[in-house]
């Protein structure tokens, strides 16, 4: 029982202290006048009688009345219910202004001069006790009897309300009473204790601000943030206060709660700890600044969240359901607004009770919330009173809320502190929580089966609160006087009396007295205390969603791997050790682990083996490191017996223990988990002071493996095990799970001891409280040596943030971690430095911290805990003392056995250069290899050595993966083809143990990438050494130190910087070959006076080639310095002019057969160009001769020259470099000095003379002699064979419609009697970049034409338009300046091709492609689309595109071309090589292609070793891969032509690789005088050879022996074509078993779209077994050791069957074609039977081919017709780039298809422009010029520039109007105005195909004016509208290719005549005016008439329709 107040107070207004009408409060009386023991009284209350301000008012106000809340020191709340009323006051009048102080008068000019004014007065009663109804009554009673003057005592009233009535405690009685006023009144206390009473506030609260802003609120309360409402009322601030504290039930809110703030204490708000506070509206103007802050307006029914304030939402789904169901109670009617039949009415409950339903809500969403929390209360001390902790990480883990917010925060609230120490104890009064607690999950359960059940069961739980409230349902009837209404408006009503203190004293006691006895007689029996449910355990909680997180079998191969090495199978354990580290992954595999490795420990401690504690090691790790800081799982809390368990002896006297290698995990510096770990050993420890001790097979299992400290007893029953780790052990041990009683909890046992505390003697609990303080001390001394074992690092020097020594990784290989320790809020984890005494000083600090806590928290008394202080500076130098030891020892030890350094196998000659590095080959963005989604072995990463030779970088090693260990992996490349070299970080790798600091990745030219991760026993100086090695071998100073002829060399390392010695060996060596060689050159070896000299002419690059001559030089920019010879540099182009002259000097015969003898030579016989004589007159029977006048390339370094003939028509090929502007003749005669007209007169003559004489060798310029008809061979034929597709059957309607456009331009060409137009007539034909030229004949449409209607129409142009001799293809540049009338019977084409920096640039691209090196993520950066943005293939489509051209010039026509392209040794070779390819079969020929490149690679000069890289002086010039580009090309080709090739695919990937190996000295050096001067050309061809048997015949394969090799060859190096012969005679790796050496037609058309191309697999394509298959000795030594290791091992093939892994794997090896394996078994079968074995191609050429004569059959139409297809492609393909490249050059020279303009003089009446020079043309100042024909318009000085291409098309109309409007069923001469030719980009999207200058996009077109912006003149332009695109397209003048801007017409809003505006000159047409309205401005136009205009409105409209 209890009062129902403690004390009645009386406060009024301190008259004595007032000023202006503001005042203070003064407690006038208070009953009684003495304290109460229990309850002191609470000063400054009076404040809280007027939160406003106590100040007077003028007028009457109504009594109000309000609830304030104290709290006291003790943190009790104390209610102050208020009644204030206003009693009236006389006031003095003041004084006037004049009397008083001007500051006086400043202050009192406020006040109002009333002569009555009204003062404040509170009756309060201060109670305990939350019954605001019952006080409201009691003042109201009080403020009746005195207002009314009832004859009733108040001294009466208020004794007996402080002391004759008392209260039941909750669960008591209902009690009636009366305060003697004659009032009845009934007070019903609530059933519980912990239930908030709330009546109809939470309702109240939701009806004010809404669900969503309540739940915010709600959440911020939860999560500790700061809250402040506002509101006019105070009674609403109260019951919003109270409410939000309701919801939070059955947490209790304790932080600063004062739901009314007085005025004067608003500074309060600036605390910086939570709060939730309430404050008037008035005080919203100081209360703006508050930054942290959730204002809440109750009346406006808003919340204010600052921006730095973000409040967490609750976890899905309990979110979503509490919003959910909150709208079920709060609307019930959108439950049925979608119901087609809507109740009438909807029963709608009372405030009450909807206030309870949302309290439901609220609780059932905590107790789904903290489902499982029992299980993580941990037990620290039972006695004296039980002590229990709360495990935050458990239950974080258990339930997946490591990611929520709002729980994490709530769990680190001091609320949910209280809440645990309330609610922890398992033995005490229970409430609705804890039994709703226990039986949630069920009622889940079942309302997942039916949903109609949750309003059920929510409003069952809600009658429970409201029962809770109203236990009484009988109703009473209260009587309540009340005073008459207005009575407060009384004048003279006098003031509250004075009490007497005696009456109310006298009357307090007597009550008291009464109370006493009657307390006795009705004693209320307290509610007993009871076993809290336990509800439901952590592990059966999955949301309803069981999910199988592990699998048996797992957990069977982790039991197995862990059984294998503890039985010291090692080799066994490695091989399913990466299966066990993929499933540490899993938790529940992570505990099982612990607890299988629990199992092996007998004892204090294990000790292992070396091996076995690595592994061991290396699974504790892996275990901790997919676990946070927090230990969520219990992972490192289990790991932390183990780790002081297991051990290993390094020698006598020093042990490892394992918690050396483990310590590098965030876990053991966060000190919430030492002491969760802590508080779960003590729990344990105490449990077991209570169980009874019984000899179970559990506890005796349990000891059994458990038991291996005096306090590590493993506990099953702990946080994380209780469940899942039974089930777990049940699965590994496989044991018969007989039943087993339960073992109590620890929970369960405290209940117990909590229960039978009454029973036990004083004595007995005594014992039992020291007992369990003796248990908790020794735990903390066991966990401050376990915190000084793992925080002290190994080595005690080195700072613990950086990783593991390097020496200690080593040994021990056990330190697998994904992340180093993070740095923690204490000192020890900021770094130690070298001083061991800081580092002591830190783990002291650290250690005695969590002393402190954990032993203060758990009772542990002062005496111990100060022991405890002392003992841990002993144990941490104890502990360092003991790692230095263990440190020193641990160095000693041997290192870890690691794979063997496989040794590589080395080429003759070849060397190692360093010695192997021990590295990891690491996988790269390819995932071939590496066991992923393409399945196969994990080959990678794969652990070797990295070897450097002086040929190759090699890695060789095994896989990492164990199942994968024993197969070889090889990666290398030649050192030579390295492209980029660069450094690599730290690399982490799956199935490495250890940190690797440092990598490397190179790049190879042949499409290898090595990325490779140094082991940690490399230095890094070795590293550095491997780098410098690598750059020194890969380019030397000079080509001599590169393999091809280092490789019999034993020439010292010469360091790069001594340049000067580069050549010192060669002295020795081919001094006189060198020497000879110049002299014949005609070279002196002492420079002589400059002005002797003469130095070629030119621009830098441009030259012409000279046959088969010296081709190039590096540095050929014009120096005219001499270089000594002995330097051997490339700069050889000085000559003595005394020896520069036509005649040549005299050639001996051995000379002349030397070079009779050369390929070249040889096949220009073949051709019929005539042989090499000494003589210098030519014979007059033969049409060609080579002549012999530069054979010791001593007249001239270039000359234009025939490179092939074609053997029918007699068409020449020539190929030249660009043209100079100097004659050939005068290039060698012309002086330097002499310059001017006269010698650029007599250039031209000898460039014409030269260039005529080549037309007179063509048979095309001599007529009919051949017999050659031009209808069929000129240009007229390749029209005809690219229309020959416009009946294509294949063609859809729309195509059909469309219409070609280069037909039109034909059309166009045909109707002007062969001239063509101006380029503005044909559109822009150049590609937007190079390399996007399209074959129209493929991508564009084709013109329903029949072939006959166009060949009639081109018979009446055809006299105009002839074919001509000999084309020539240049630059644009260099063809500019020529006059095509000076070469009759010529034609210069520009056109468009790849240069070197666009080479290189698409090469880097297409290796990163093809290589990466690392896994594209980026699905915009796929394979496919880095290819496409490489360029590659359309580098590839122009080389087959220009060679189309040469080919269908050559062959169809008849006409000789040349080519005279950049320098003559880049893309010149290519189209050359290609054209010759694709002309002449021969060289499609094994022989042939020898050939082909010798004459057109080796022999014109391509500068291999510049574009190549060899040496240091060419490394700036970057690697340019133009000879691959010819080999892909040529792939490309063999691809659509498989029949037409003597040679195979794998040829060509073998020249790819060796061109650019540097093995052989074929592709070195730059020119044919270079290798003449190495005396390589005059080496005989007996020669022996290395790398093969060349003596012998054997044909089975390669041997490893090596042949001697003379000096000679050793000087000269390998030639690749003899090792290549010696290969085609001993094998058929090279031979095409499909090739058809006779077809019927010779010459190849090959496709040359994108489409039609594909991506080499040489570029994607490796073997990991052997390495590249091209060094076929390496390979083969690789085969022979692989097989002696399987014979030594006993490994015998029983099958043939194996394998095959396609990046492993040589498919071609291992599955050979019929044909190869058939030649290769005929010569073992001819060994058996005695015979001698014949060679391939004698077994080959014996074979019979089948007879044809009886299956001969027509040749079908559908094969004509695809036959024709092809070839009207690729004559088409030809068109295009003619008219192109006559398209190019239209601008700036005449053409031979052009017409001459007919000027006359014309006034212009608008301002026009001139069409030469974009000036204005003005009629009136003077006349301008205008072609009849085409309506060109001109200045009359402009007359002479304008070029001659008159179209004679109109392009305005006689008026001078610029619009030309296009009909839709004109004829193509009609309508071809703006036709042209265009090109689709390759990379653009489907719209704009829609070129901008194709006429069926240009609806209309002409100019027009425009006017710009306010107050801007008028601009004419050239205006196109364009239907398709829905555009209107403005451009400077018509013939630009590129629009200037548009208006797009889907903004156009109207278009509309216009007046003229001012300025505009009278003689314009008013009506040629309109305007152009769109959504942002208007354009003003002009036409050139009115009709124009009118023409414009109408089309601009119709489009807009």
């Amino acid at each position: 029982m209890s009062r129902l107040a403690d004390y009645f107070v009386i406060v009024g207004f301190d008259h004595d202290k007032a000023r202006n009408g503001i005042s203070i409060g003064k407690i006038l009386q208070r009953f009684p006048e003495k304290d109460w023991e229990d309850t002191p009284f609470i000063d400054g209350i009076e404040l809280f009688c007027q939160p406003q301000g106590w100040s007077l008012s003028t007028a009457h106000k109504q009594p109000t009345f309000f609830v304030s809340v104290l709290t006291d020191i003790d943190a009790n709340r104390h209610y102050c219910a208020c009644l204030s009323f206003n009693e009236p006051v006389a006031i003095t009048p003041s004084k006037p202004p004049d009397e008083e102080g001007e500051e006086e008068s400043l202050d009192t000019s406020s006040v109002q001069h009333h002569s009555i004014m009204y003062a404040p007065k509170c009756l309060v009663l201060v109670s305990s006790l939350d019954y605001f109804a019952t006080f409201r009554n009691c003042l109201g009673i009080i403020y009746s009897v005195y207002i009314e003057n009832m004859p009733v005592q108040i001294e009466t009233l208020i004794g007996n309300i402080l002391g004759c009535i008392q209260v039941p405690p909750p669960g008591g009685p209902q009690v009636r009473f009366s305060i003697g006023a004659g009032d009845r009144q009934a007070l019903q206390p609530p059933l519980s204790t912990t239930l908030p009473v709330s009546h109809s506030t939470v309702y109240q609260l939701f009806e004010d601000l809404g669900i969503h802003n309540v739940v915010t609120l709600f959440a911020a309360t939860m999560t500790e943030h700061k809250i402040l409402f506002e509101s006019r009322s105070y009674t609403r601030l109260t019951e919003a206060c109270h409410a939000l504290t309701s919801l939070m039930y059955p947490f209790k809110y304790s932080h600063v709660y004062i739901p009314l703030l007085p005025a004067a204490l608003v500074e309060v708000l600036s605390t910086p700890t939570p709060f939730t506070m309430g404050v008037h509206s008035s005080l919203k103007a100081e209360v703006v600044d508050l930054l942290d802050v959730i204002v809440v307006d109750l009346d406006g029914g808003s919340i204010t969240l600052p921006e730095c304030i973000s409040v967490p939402t609750l976890p899905e789904p309990l979110n979503s359901q509490l919003y959910t169901q909150l709208c079920m109670v709060m609307r019930p009617e959108l439950l049925t607004a979608d119901d087609a039949f809507p109740p009438q009415q909807q029963k709608v409950s009372p405030p009450n009770v909807l206030d309870k339903e949302i309290r439901a809500i609220f609780l059932r969403m905590f107790t789904q919330l903290l489902q499982g929390y029992r299980s993580c209360l941990t037990i620290t001390r039972i006695h004296p009173k039980p002590i229990i902790a709360f495990h935050k990480a458990a239950f974080l883990g258990q339930r997946n809320f490591l990611d929520n917010d709002f729980v994490t925060k709530v769990l680190d609230c001091m609320f949910f502190n209280t809440f645990v120490s309330e609610r922890g104890p398992p033995y005490r009064v229970c409430d609705i929580f804890d039994e709703l607690y226990a039986g949630m999950q069920d009622v889940l359960k079942s309302e997942a089966k039916n949903s109609d059940l949750v309003i059920t069961h929510i409003q069952d739980v809600a009658q429970q609160l409201l029962q809770n409230e109203n236990p009484n349902p009988q109703p009473y009837v209260q009587k309540i006087p009340k005073p008459t209404e207005g009575a407060f408006r009384r004048i003279h009503q006098p003031t509250f009396p004075l009490l007497d203190h005696k009456i109310v004293e006298d009357i307090m006691q007597d009550g008291l007295s009464k109370h006493t006895l009657r307390a006795r007689l009705q004693a209320i029996r307290p509610q007993q205390p009871r076993i809290v449910p336990m509800g439901s355990l952590l592990s059966s909680l999955h949301d309803g969603n069981p999910v199988v997180t592990n699998s048996a079998r797992r957990l069977e191969v982790l039991r197995n791997c862990v059984n294998c090495i503890f039985e010291n199978k090692i080799s066994d354990a490695r091989k399913t050790f990466p299966a066990v580290l993929r499933a540490l992954k899993n938790k529940t595999a992570r505990l099982a682990l612990t607890q299988e490795l629990a199992q092996h420990v007998t004892g204090n401690k294990a000790m292992l083996e070396h091996q076995q504690f690595d592994l061991v090691v290396r699974l504790l790790n892996c275990a901790l490191q997919d676990d946070s800081s927090m230990d969520e799982h219990g992972v490192a809390a289990s790991i932390l017996p183990l780790c002081m368990a297991f051990c290993r002896k390094l020698c006598t006297g020093v042990i490892q223990f394992a918690f050396t290698c483990i310590q590098d995990h965030p876990v053991w510096a966060n000190q919430q988990f030492w002491e969760a770990a802590f508080y779960q050993d003590v729990q344990r420890d105490i449990k077991a002071l209570y169980l009874p001790q019984k000899n179970n097979t559990y506890s005796q299992k349990e000891k059994s493996f458990s038991q291996f400290g005096p306090y590590e007893n493993k506990d099953f029953n702990s946080v994380w095990n209780r469940d899942v780790g039974r089930l777990v052990y049940d699965m590994i041990s496989r044991k018969s799970t007989s039943f087993r009683p339960p073992e109590p909890s620890a929970l369960e046992i405290a209940a117990e001891q909590m229960r039978l505390r009454t029973n036990i003697t004083k004595e007995q609990q005594e014992e039992m409280v020291s007992n369990e303080e003796s248990t908790v001390y020794s735990q903390a001394i066991h966990y401050a040596n376990r915190m000084v074992s793992l925080r002290i690092p190994l080595d005690i020097n080195k700072n613990t943030k950086s990783s593991v020594d390097a020496e200690q990784e080593s040994n021990s290989n056990s330190n697998l971690t994904n992340s180093l320790p993070e740095t923690d809020s204490l000192d020890a984890e900021s770094g130690f430095e070298e001083d061991t005494s800081e580092l002591g000083t830190n783990i002291i600090r650290f250690v005695s911290r969590f002393v402190d806590k954990v032993c203060t928290e758990s009772g542990v008394t002062e005496e111990h805990i100060k022991s405890l202080h002392q003992m841990i500076p002993g144990v941490v130098a104890m502990q360092i003392e003991t790692l230095e030891a263990v440190h020193r020892e641990s160095k000693r030890l041997p290192p870890i056995m690691k794979p063997k350094i496989l040794a590589p196998s080395l080429l003759q000659g070849e060397e190692l250069v360093m010695e192997g590095l021990r590295v990891y080959l690491i996988p790269d963005g390819r995932e071939d290899g590496t066991g992923g989604i393409l399945g196969g072995p994990s080959l990678l990463p794969a652990e070797g050595a990295i070897f450097l030779t002086n040929y190759r970088i090699v890695f060789k090693g095994t896989p990492c993966d164990p199942f994968a260990s024993e197969q070889v992996v090889v990666r290398c490349f030649p050192v030579a083809t390295l492209t980029k070299e660069k450094r690599l970080h730290v690399q982490c790798l799956a199935h490495v143990d250890q940190f690797l600091q440092e990598g490397l990745q190179i790049r190879s030219s042949t499409f290898q990438l090595i990325k490779v991760a140094f082991d940690e026993e490399v230095t890094s100086d070795n590293i550095e050494m491997l780098r410098k090695l690598i750059h020194r071998v890969h380019a030397p100073p000079t080509i001599y130190r590169l393999f091809a002829f280092s490789s019999n060399l034993t020439m010292p390392q010469i360091p790069l910087h001594k340049h000067k010695e580069k050549n010192a060996t060669l002295k020795v060596l081919a001094k006189k070959t060198l020497l000879r060689t110049a002299m014949k050159a005609g070279f002196k070896s002492k420079p002589s006076s400059r002005k002797h000299k003469y130095v070629i002419q030119g621009q830098p690059s441009v030259h012409t080639l000279l046959s088969p001559g010296r081709g190039t030089s590096t540095n050929f920019d014009g120096e005219t310095g001499d270089k000594p010879i002995s330097t051997f540099d490339e700069e050889l182009s000085i000559l003595d002019e005394a020896e520069s002259s036509l005649q040549t000097s005299y050639v001996d015969s051995k000379t002349l057969e030397k070079i009779t003898e050369r390929t070249y030579c040889r096949d220009y016989q073949r051709l019929g160009l005539g042989t090499v004589s000494s003589s210098t007159i030519r014979n007059k029977s033969e049409l060609f001769r080579v002549t012999s006048v530069n054979s010791n390339y001593s007249v001239c370094r270039r000359f234009p020259v025939i490179t092939w003939c074609h053997p029918q028509k007699k068409a020449l090929l020539l190929r030249g470099s660009s043209f100079l502007g100097k004659g050939v003749i005068g290039i060698l005669k012309g002086p330097p000095a002499s310059s001017g007209t006269s010698s650029e007169t007599s250039a031209h003559i000898e460039q014409e003379k030269f260039i005529s004489t080549i037309v007179d060798c063509t048979p095309i310029a001599q007529g009919s002699r051949l017999g050659f008809n031009d209808s069929t061979l000129s240009i007229t034929s390749l029209l005809l064979g690219s229309s020959g597709l416009d009946n294509f059957p294949t063609l859809t309607p729309e195509l059909a419609k469309r219409g070609n456009p280069l037909q039109k331009a034909v059309n166009t060409l045909r109707s002007s009697g062969g001239k063509s137009g101006r380029q503005s007539r044909w559109g822009s034909l150049k590609g937007i970049r190079q390399g996007s030229f399209t074959s129209l004949g493929s991508e564009m449409g084709y013109r329903t034409t029949h072939i006959s209607d166009f060949t009639d129409g081109l018979e009446g142009s055809i006299h105009t338009f002839h074919r001509v001799a000999l084309y020539v293809l240049g630059e644009k540049a260099q063809i500019k300046g020529i006059k095509p009338e000076s070469y009759p019977n010529c034609d210069f084409v520009p056109v468009d091709f790849t240069d070197v920096r666009q080479i290189k640039t698409s090469f880097k691209k297409l290796m990163r492609a093809c290589i990466p090196s690392d896994p594209i993520t980026d699905p915009d950066l796929n394979f496919f689309r880095s290819i496409e943005n490489s360029e590659w293939l359309n580098q590839l489509q122009i080389i087959l595109q220009l060679s189309g051209v040469v080919v269908d010039l050559m062959d169809v026509q008849g006409s000789s071309v040349m080519i005279c392209l950049e320098d003559g040794w880049d893309f010149t070779s290519q189209v050359s090589s290609i054209a010759q390819l694709c002309l002449d079969p021969y060289y499609r020929t094994f022989e042939g292609f020898r050939t082909l490149i010798e004459k057109e690679w080796l022999a014109f000069g391509h500068r291999f070793s510049h574009r190549g890289n060899h040496t240091a002086a060419t490394l700036a010039s970057g690697f340019t891969p133009v000879f691959l580009q010819f080999l892909d090309v040529v792939h490309q080709i063999h691809l659509q032509f498989p029949l037409s090739f003597e040679f195979n695919q794998y040829f060509l990937k073998f020249m790819a690789y060796h061109y650019a190996s540097c093995r052989f000295r074929t592709f070195l050096l730059d020119s044919e005088c270079e290798r003449e001067e190495a005396g390589w050309l005059t080496d005989d061809r007996g020669s022996k050879y290395r790398g093969l048997d060349s003596g012998s015949d054997d044909e089975t394969g390669f041997s490893g022996k090596t042949g001697t090799l003379n000096s000679t060859s050793s000087v000269l190096g390998l030639s690749l074509w003899e090792y290549i012969d010696k290969l085609w005679t001993k094998s058929a790796m090279f031979y095409n078993f499909f090739y058809i050496p006779f077809q019927e037609d010779g010459v190849l058309r090959p496709y040359s779209n994108i489409s039609n191309l594909e991506i080499w697999d040489y570029y994607l394509k490796e073997e990991l077994s052997h390495g590249p298959p091209y060094d076929l000795e390496a390979v083969a030594m690789e085969k022979q050791r692989e097989e002696e290791s399987e014979a030594a091992d006993g490994i015998s093939r029983e099958t043939s069957r194996r394998i095959v892994n396609t990046c492993y794997d040589n498919i071609q090896t291992v599955q050979p074609d019929v044909f190869g394996q058939l030649l290769e078994v005929i010569p073992h079968l001819e060994t058996e039977l005695g015979h001698l074995p014949q060679k391939w191609l004698v077994l080959w050429d014996k074979l019979e081919l089948p007879s044809l004569d009886s299956h001969t059959r027509q040749v079908s139409f559908t094969t004509q017709l695809i036959k024709s297809h092809g070839r009207s492609i690729h004559k088409r393909s030809t068109i295009e780039i003619l008219v192109r490249g006559k398209m190019i050059g239209e601008t700036t020279q005449p053409q031979v298809y052009s017409h001459p303009h007919r000027f006359e003089k014309y006034n212009y009446t608008t301002p026009t422009y001139c069409d030469s020079c974009s000036h204005v043309l003005w009629g009136l100042v003077r006349t301008g010029m205008r072609c009849m024909d085409c309506g060109y318009n001109c200045h009359e000085k402009c007359m002479e520039s304008v070029p001659k291409n008159c179209t004679k098309y109109k392009s305005v109309s006689d008026s001078g109007a610029a619009s030309v409007s296009l009909s839709k069923g004109g004829s193509a001469e009609n309508s071809s105005v703006g036709s042209s030719v265009t090109t689709v980009q390759t990379s653009s999207q489907y719209y704009n195909q829609f070129s901008s200058n194709v006429a069926e996009n240009r609806t209309h077109e002409g100019y027009l004016f425009k006017r710009g912006a306010l107050l801007k003149g008028w601009k004419q332009r050239w205006f196109v509208l364009d239907s398709i695109k829905h555009q209107l397209r403005y451009y400077d003048v018509m013939e630009e290719p590129h629009c200037k801007g548009f208006i797009d017409m889907e903004d156009v809003v109207s278009v509309t005549s216009a007046a003229p505006p001012q300025g505009v000159t009278k003689k314009c047409d008013e009506k040629a005016f309109f305007d152009l309205r769109t959504v942002r401005r208007i354009y003003n136009f002009m036409a050139a008439d009115g009709p124009a205009a009118q023409e414009w409105i109408e089309k601009i409209q119709a489009c807009l329709q």
